[in-house]
This record gives structure tokens, sequence and C-alpha cells, in this order.
């Protein structure tokens, strides 16, 4: 495959040469043979003053261009160059594009070249790439990228990055080129002309392709046989502290903590005398170690799987990466691990090979996806759609190619024995420690025990989000979005959706009557659209007129509702038009079950693909009905024991309504279904106890009647050495002033904070209204490249990209909300200063926790001191804990809420933290003792 490929970068003044932007350097790079052999670089004088922005983006100054030569100049040299190549750009409409335009205005003929995306082939075939930023791509590859955004650097990484996906393009296996070479057609490179020319050489090769399973014209990863658990494993005399002994021999950097140990011991009694327990152990104790060994040990001696849940899928995957090889070298024998997700994380294998019979789906989106699932069966072992980065779109398609319960055929697909979900589940039958998370483990505990394996023992981390986590699992939702999805899946007659295609095949099958099913399908389709969208938009108003209250930071307003108001006369109108909903649904289901009877009555005359169609038509008749079901509960059936309320998006579209049921409290769902099933239950976090007391908890979670075992380990880390906590006395309080005001003082004290840490700052927000606003304030404050910001919800980018980012750079300041609480871990240099912001309360007007105060008051407790103030508690100890990650971790937090300090209640966040020096001083004088402490921590 010998080609000429001319990789191009520009640097412009702008997006639009229409509009008078110009290219300010050129860099471009050829390959021929696969290997570089040229490169041209360039300024170019634009004629026009370079913008500030792109100065400061590029570090390219008027200065630097006032000497260089004109486009017109150095095109002759540019096109030579490009004769008889591919274009190759990172993102190449832009500059292919912007290229077009200047050659037109400089008198030249256009360019007519095949053209090939970077960004595009790397979505393809890097789908464990964190970003497809050309900088992202360069860290994830190992290829030096000095000068980013200038032609020259971006050009050259672009080359590198451009020979490392054509080798591994050109590795595929013949059959797996031969699937994506259709689905590249419809895309915007180049790409399927070059795949059309591997096809052609690889056809008169034979090559080593031992390690793919070629099935049904799809190549996967060739994995090893499920394993079993048959050998025998004497434990003898092994105990979890024996085990913990030979940590010693097998982790160079093992501490010795006597946390550790205390949990080990606590755990092993626990399971030992079947009681539940709950143990807060401190950041740096070790505590995934500290269940996972004794956890383990129980579980070969019962015979019966140990079960880890954890709240995050990351917690997950580091304790299947990091903790269980350590567990495999130190155990005497072998023993089995298995990982288990919801059935939506996997791949349904044979709904992705329908969906590749699909000539007709011109989407971008859909088509990517299907080339980058291409590549990726050639990869992976768990079929997992966390190893994807998907766009927004892919995601869309995820939805139609998932796994799920009511479109399964079972034992009668053919893909059964290849099924990721179903590999999972047989993995899980056999192993000794089945690790999942609490959204799975909720699911099985509503679906009576089926999905994961017969447990009678467990560890839930991350317990603090059990509450919520429940509540959601037995709670109902719905949204019109819910409805049109479905709806739009069914589609009609005359599209390529589900009707179409039953209809098409009624008539294949010479099925009685079948035509008059579907004779008047599309206006019956055409009214139910209609009466859906009539009654959410009456259920907005209905939000609208009657909201007393707002979702913080959404754009949502929201209502709480009874039966009693269900029952009113003002709620009749939207009753009505469920009832009329209810019957048209009906209607057509009762139509579509008439014939999926008829045609499985000739199940004989059926091929795969249709018995797959079957399957997935029921699964979406099922998927209807329980979409039904749940409004029907929401409106017909509020009980007394859940809190109802409808949200409202105020900018969204005008049915943009959903509607929530969620248990008040879940103390004796747990009680009666989970806790009171199992033996043992070890409820573990490191924030779970509220003033030095597990009595909140074990009341939430319905523990009170078991009499659990507790235990408060203290992290090992020196609190009182490698953290100040500072509290400026001279900051008002919100309420002390109007919120611009309250803003301005926050964004200059942090500023003055930020000047003695040299950026290096986390500032934790409860609000992202005042997050955004501190930011624009804060960024005027600031010489253009004193720091770099980088904000939740105004920079893109999940959590994990975000705080990537901010460890990447000197001096950053990154400003966080809601997540950014917890799960986020920045150990070493990149952090020296905690801003908590104001003290984590919950908005008292949350409907949950509206109705949870009521029922508290009702009882004769107090709300505040029962229920909000525990949860902020262990809020702002989550938050707290983002600071110290490692024994040599050291710096600063700061609380600019001084209730903490003049409040009663402000001193329970106090006796709720390690013993530590605390400060309170006016915010120069704190910054002068900060600055002193620094230099002292950095002699050290």
């Amino acid at each position: 495959m010998k080609h000429k490929y001319v990789v191009v970068d520009l640097e412009t003044t702008g997006n639009s040469p229409a509009r008078g932007d110009r290219i300010i350097q050129v860099g471009a790079v050829c390959i021929e043979n696969g290997e570089i052999v040229s490169r041209f670089s360039s300024f170019v004088q634009p004629g026009i003053a370079i913008p500030p922005f792109i100065e400061q983006l590029t570090g390219i100054t008027d200065d630097m261009v006032e000497d260089a030569p004109f486009f017109e100049e150095i095109a002759p040299s540019l096109l030579q160059m490009l004769d008889g190549a591919y274009f190759v750009a990172h993102n190449v409409s832009f500059d292919y594009s912007f290229l077009q335009g200047e050659l037109e205005n400089a008198g030249y003929m256009p360019l007519s070249m095949p053209l090939l995306d970077t960004v595009e082939l790397s979505r393809i075939l890097l789908h464990d790439a964190d970003g497809y930023q050309l900088n992202q791509l360069a860290d994830h590859l190992g290829i030096s990228h000095t000068n980013p955004h200038q032609a020259d650097s971006d050009a050259e990484v672009t080359a590198e990055l451009l020979q490392h996906l054509l080798s591994k393009l050109g590795q595929l296996p013949l059959v797996a080129l031969q699937r994506l070479q259709p689905v590249l057609r419809k895309l915007q490179s180049s790409t399927e002309q070059i795949v059309s020319e591997l096809i052609a050489e690889k056809s008169n090769i034979i090559s080593d392709d031992s390690g793919y399973d070629f099935y049904r014209q799809l190549v996967l990863k060739k994995v090893h046989r499920d394993l079993n658990n048959d050998e025998e494993r004497d434990t003898g005399e092994l105990s979890a502290l024996s085990l913990r002994e030979k940590l010693k021999q097998h982790m160079s950097q093992f501490e010795v903590r006597e946390s550790q140990k205390k949990m080990m011991e606590t755990v092993e009694e626990a399971l030992e005398n079947h009681q539940h327990a709950m143990i807060e152990a401190g950041t740096g104790v070790g505590k995934s170690l500290g269940y996972l060994i004794p956890g383990v040990l129980h579980s070969i001696r019962t015979g019966r799987p140990f079960v880890v849940s954890t709240h995050t899928v990351q917690l997950q995957q580091q304790i299947l990466d990091r903790d269980v090889p350590i567990l495999q070298k130190i155990m005497p024998f072998p023993f089995h691990a298995a990982v288990l997700k919801g059935r939506s994380h996997y791949l349904c294998l044979r709904k992705f090979e329908h969906s590749l019979q699909d000539d007709l789906d011109d989407n971008y989106d859909t088509n990517l996806t299907k080339a980058q699932i291409l590549v990726w069966l050639t990869e992976t072992e768990h079929g997992d759609v966390e190893e994807l980065n998907l766009s927004s779109g892919g995601r869309l398609f995820w939805q139609q190619v998932r796994s799920d319960a009511n479109s399964c055929l079972g034992h009668r697909c053919p893909w059964f024995s290849r099924c990721f979900y179903h590999r999972k589940r047989r993995q899980a039958q056999s192993a000794d420690l089945v690790i999942t998370n609490h959204a799975m483990l909720f699911t099985d505990l509503k679906a009576d025990s089926q999905l994961l394996p017969a447990y009678k023992e467990a560890v839930v981390d991350e317990a603090h989000h059990l509450e919520e986590v429940v509540s959601d699992h037995f709670g109902t939702q719905t949204d019109y979005f819910a409805f049109h999805r479905l709806l739009e899946r069914l589609g009609t007659t005359d599209s390529s959706q589900a009707a179409a295609r039953l209809s098409q095949l009624a008539d294949l099958l010479e099925i009685p009557r079948s035509s008059d099913v579907f004779s008047d399908w599309n206006e019956k389709m055409a009214d139910l659209k209609q009466e859906l969208d009539d009654m959410f938009r009456l259920l907005k108003l209905y939000v609208l007129n009657g909201a007393k209250a707002s979702a913080p930071d959404t754009g949502k307003v929201f209502i709480r509702y009874s039966r009693e108001e269900t029952e009113s006369r003002n709620f009749a109108p939207v009753l009505e038009m469920f009832d009329r909903c209810s019957s048209m649904i009906r209607d057509l289901l009762k139509r579509l079950q008439k014939i999926s009877k008829a045609v499985a009555d000739k199940d004989d005359h059926l091929n795969f693909q249709q018995k797959g169609f079957m399957a997935d038509l029921a699964g979406l008749r099922s998927d209807l009905e329980e979409e039904m079901s749940s409004l029907s509960h929401l409106l017909y059936s509020p009980l007394h024991d859940e809190v109802y309320w409808m949200e409202a998006d105020i900018r969204g579209a005008r049915h943009a309504v959903w509607l929530y049921a969620k248990p008040v409290e879940i103390d004796d769902i747990l009680a009666d279904e989970f806790f009171a099933k199992k033996k043992s239950v070890i409820l573990t976090s490191a924030t779970i106890s509220v003033r030095n007391s597990f009595r909140y908890m074990i009341d939430r979670l319905g523990l009170a009647d078991f009499g659990p075992v507790t235990s408060q380990l203290p992290s090992p880390f020196r609190y009182d050495r490698q953290v100040r906590l500072m509290i400026p006395s001279d900051l008002p309080l919100i309420s002390e002033c109007d919120a611009k005001t309250f803003t301005s003082m926050i964004s200059r004290s942090l500023f003055e904070i930020a000047k003695v840490t040299k950026g290096r700052m986390l500032v934790l927000f409860t609000s992202y209204e005042m997050l955004k606003e501190t930011h624009t304030a804060f960024k005027q404050l600031m010489d253009e490249d004193e720091f770099m910001l980088i904000a939740q919800g105004i920079d893109s980018g999940s959590r994990a990209r975000l705080t990537k980012n901010f460890k990447k750079f000197d001096h950053a300041i990154l400003f966080g909300t809601s997540s950014f609480w917890e799960g986020i871990d920045i150990p070493g240099d990149s952090l020296t200063c905690l801003c908590i912001v104001r003290l984590p309360f919950s908005p008292p007007d949350n409907p949950v926790t509206n109705a949870r105060s009521e029922k508290i008051r009702a009882a004769g407790g107090n709300p505040f001191y029962d229920l909000s103030l525990p949860q902020a508690i262990i809020r702002f100890k989550q938050g707290f804990g983002r600071l110290v990650r490692s024994q040599s971790d050291y710096g600063a937090v700061f609380v600019f809420d001084r209730r903490i300090t003049e409040t009663r209640y402000g001193r329970s966040f106090l006796s709720s933290l390690p013993k530590l020096p605390v400060d309170v001083r006016p915010l120069g004088e704190l910054t002068e003792e900060l600055d002193r402490w620094l230099m002292q921590k950095e002699e050290e």
C-alpha cells in the first residue's frame, strides 16, 4: 500500500476566510512508503493584525510575521508538495476548506484530492483514548509535542499519529476490513479507498489470525474458556493477618498500617459471626485490601461468593486492576474474580450484527460508531461500553445495540456462547469474588436475586451513597422523551422502523388480514403523538403555574404533588388525556400482538434475522407497556410513603417535563429485603460517621434492629503536620450582603491565596451559578497567563478529563461543584490548597429532602439536626478528603463560610475532622502565615 500523504496544519487569524481571516503559519509533512520524506514550514504575512486571542493561543505575534512571505508566494511550493497526495489533517474539513479559500483568493484552481481526517481515524482505531484533541492523542501514544498550536509542531505530531493509525489499520484481519469497508464509505475520510487496497493485499497472503475468533462474518478477540472452581483448596490455618504479612514480600512500598490490620480483624470476625458491620476507614488506611483479603478467604472456606459493591465504575476497575493481582500473588492457591455490571453496559452481538445489514442509514454518528465497534471487537474481552469513548450520537446508537432482558433470545441465540453479558454472568456464577456496583446490587434485589450468584456475604464500599441509590432504584420516573424515543423506534409503515418491517414480514408470510391491522396505522400513530404532546405540554403548564421552588443551576422548576392534587378538578384534563393516550397505546399494542402471534405460528419459516427482529419487537412492546405503567402510577396512584414531583425545564421544549416518585424512607426496604436476607454485610466508607457516631447512618439505612459492629479507623496521615485549616474572619456571610458583593469578595480572596500557592488550588462550590460568576470575576483580576483556570461546566469534558488537565498545567486552579466534592484523586504537588466556599447543605426545597423533613417533624424530630446537618457534614468530610491523598502531601484548607466557627452547629463540622490546627484570622494574616508555612514545608 504505497501512498503519498501530506499532513497539513494551519494557524489562522480566525475561522473563516470568507470573513477576512487569513493564514499566519503553514506546516506540512510528507509521508511516502510509511516514512517521513520531507517537511515544509513557513510563517505567512496575513496583511491584518493577529487578534490577541490567537496570539495567546499560538504564541505567534505580529512581529513574527512582519517579514514573512504572503500566501501567494508560498502557494506554488505547497501545491507541488500536495500533488498526487492524500490531504491529511487533524479535523480535515477546517484546514482543507481554509486552504481552498486562500487558494481561491490567490487565483488558483480549487484542490481535488482524497482526504484523511486523523480525528475520525483516531475515533475508529483508538477507542480507549481519553479524548481526541491532538495533545490528548500525543499523550496517549507517547508522542512528544513541544509547541502545541504552532503549525510545524502540530503537523509533525499529526504525521506521527497518522503513521501509527495506518499501521494499526493494516494489522486488522481481512474479515474485519471487509466488514469495515461499507461503513467507511459513509464517513468523511477517504479511508475506504485505503481499506480496499489492504483487502486486495491480504486476500493474497496467509496471515496469523490465531488471536481472533471468526464467527458469522464478525471478528472477535479470542478469549480463554470460562474457568471453574473444582480444585481443592485447603485454607488450613490461614488468616487474613497471616496473608497480610505476605504483602511485604510482594509490595516494595507496603506500609504497616495498624488501621488496616484492625479492619481485617473486624471484617473477619463479622463474617465468621454472621454480623453486619459499619466501618469508617480514613483516607490511606488501604480499605480495599482490608476487606478483600478476609472476604476472599471466607469465600473459599464457605464455597459461597463474596460480593463487593462500589458506587463508581472507577473503583470497580481499580479493585480489578490493582488489588486483585496483589491478592492472587499472596494466596497460596488460585481464586477467581469477576466483574459484573448491569446488562446495558454490554454489547448485544445479535443486535449489532443486525445493525450492519442496514445499508440505508446514512447518519454520520451511527456509522462512525459502527466502525469503532468493529475495530473494538477485535480487542475487547468484556464488550463493556465503558471501554469506548463514544460521541453523544454514538451513545444514542448504543441504546439500539446494547444488551437488554426484554429482547434476549437466550440459548436460542447463535451468539449465546459468545455473549458478553452471559459470559460475565457465567464467570460470576463460578467466581469466589464478584465485583459489582450499587446499581446492579439493587437491580438484582428488585429482580428477586436472579442476576447475581446466590450470595450471603457482601461489602458495600462508598456506602454513604447507599440511601440515594436505593431511593432511585425503588422509585419511578418518566418523561415525554422516553415515550418519543419508543414511538420513533416503532415508526410508521412508510419508514424503516419496526412497524414497517413487521408489515413487510407479514406480507412475506402471507398472514391473513395483516393489511387491516396496518391500514390506518400511520394516522393512529400521528394521533397518539399529538395526544402525548398535548398532555405533556399541559403538564408543563401545570408545573410552571404551580411551581414554588426551583432546582438550583439546572434551569428547572418543580412542584410536589399528592393523591389529593391528582384527584382535584384542576388535574382532571391531564387524566382525561392520559386515558386517551392509554387507550391508543393499548390499541397499537393489541395490533402488534395479533400480528406477532401469527408470525410466531410460522416460526419454522423464519430465518435468524427475522427471529431476532421479532425478539426486538417483543422487547419494544414490553418497554412501551412498562413506560405506560410508570406514567399510570405517577398520575393515578400516588402513595403516602412516596414523594411525588414534576420538574419542567423553563427554557426547554414545550413538553420538557419529567415526573418522579421515590420512597420517602428506605430503611424498611433495606432492613427487610437486604440485611435480613444476608448473613453479613460490611458497609464501609471514608465518610460514614457524623460527630464520631454511626447513629445517623445506622438509622437511615435500617440497621438499628441488627446491632451492627461499628469501627472507626483513623487515617495514618499526620493531619496535624500535613494540613492547616484556615477560616478568614473578615469575609461576609452570603446572608449579610448581595450575591454580587459576595462573589466579588470570594474572587478577590481566592486571587490573594492563589498568589501564595502559585495556583495548585481546588475550589469547591455548592452552586454552579456562583462558580460561573466567581470564575468570570477571577479572570478579570489576573494577568493573561498568570493562572490556568479550569472550570466544571465552562470547560468541556468529564470530571476525569478536567482533573487530568488540571494536573498537566502549572499554576492551575480547578473550579468544581457537585461531583467534584468526592472521587477525584490529585496527589503530590499538583494540589496545595483546597477552598470550600460554603458549607454543603442540600437545598431545603429539594423534593425528597423536603418530604423526609416533614416525616421527621411529624415524628417529633428536628429536620435540621436529624437530616440536613448530618448530610452536610458527610459531604464536607468528602470535600476535605480531596487535599491529602498520601503521607507526603501537605496543604491548606480554606473555609469561606464563617458559620463553621460562629454557630453552635458549626462545631459539628470541625469535630468530624481529624485533629489539626485551626486558624481563624483576617485573610491577609492567613495568607502571610500560609506563605511562611509552605516555605517551611518545602524546605523539610
